[in-house]
């Protein structure tokens, strides 16, 4: 489904991507962890397509052709970025519809409104209310389900629950291993290694734009210096 082979990328003349190799399959769900400044965000933006690669290639459902960021998301890339970014002036239900495109793969259950608001209940309550009118959380439900309504075949979260009180945290969790349980692929990053642990079956660690580590969930939690040395403060 997604797949990197050392790539190299960064911003301008400074480059932060020193050869990252990774790969999602078809209904499983990753992790891409490590500190702040370590490059996640910047392989999610190479991934999308919002930045040149220096080097390396991905491959997008097989397909190594260099394509600009909108065909990527035709291609059934829907990205949930850092900061929500939803569109503060229209409503809950504006936002959602005017990200609505059907699914590629005939007899798959599109995603609607209702769909959405099944897996949220809250913005059901809120379906008239303008973005900006809306809690942090409630803003994160919004841009999940924003993704969810372009059909994505690889559902991608920039720090999904960053900065969110407990309790919505857990509600966000519940709902990313609900859409897990239906075969959505995932890629996830997130500083809850509990979470992660519970949600992703394989984990990437970065630092300083490499990954240091990779391995599945058990290895994950064999080795408690693993928190110590990549993902501490």
């Amino acid at each position: 489904m997604l797949e990197l082979d050392q790539i190299t990328a960064g911003y301008g003349t400074a480059q932060v991507l020193f050869g990252v190799s990774l790969k999602v399959d078809a209904g499983a769900c990753v992790s891409l962890m490590g500190r702040n400044g370590m490059g996640k965000t910047t392989t999610i933006r190479a991934i999308m397509g919002q930045i040149p690669l220096k080097g390396g290639v991905i491959s997008r459902f097989g397909n190594t052709a260099a394509v600009s960021a909108y065909q990527i998301a035709r291609q059934g890339f829907g990205l949930v970025p850092e900061g929500r970014q939803i569109f503060s002036n229209l409503s809950v239900r504006e936002n959602l519809e005017t990200f609505a495109r059907a699914p590629d793969e005939v007899g798959r259950s599109p995603w609607t409104v209702g769909r959405v608001c099944d897996l949220f209940p809250r913005l059901a309550e809120r379906l008239h209310h303008a973005g900006n009118h809306l809690s942090g959380g409630e803003q994160q439900m919004l841009a999940i389900g924003r993704a969810l309504m372009t059909n994505p075949k690889l559902l991608i979260l920039d720090e999904a629950t960053e900065g969110l009180a407990p309790i919505i945290r857990e509600q966000i969790w519940s709902c990313l291993a609900r859409l897990k349980a239906e075969g959505q692929a995932i890629l996830i990053i997130d500083k809850n290694v509990g979470a992660i642990a519970r949600l992703a079956d394989h984990h990437y660690i970065l630092d300083k734009g490499t990954v240091a580590w990779d391995g599945d969930t058990s290895a994950l939690l064999r080795d408690p210096g693993l928190k110590s040395r990549y993902l501490g403060v």
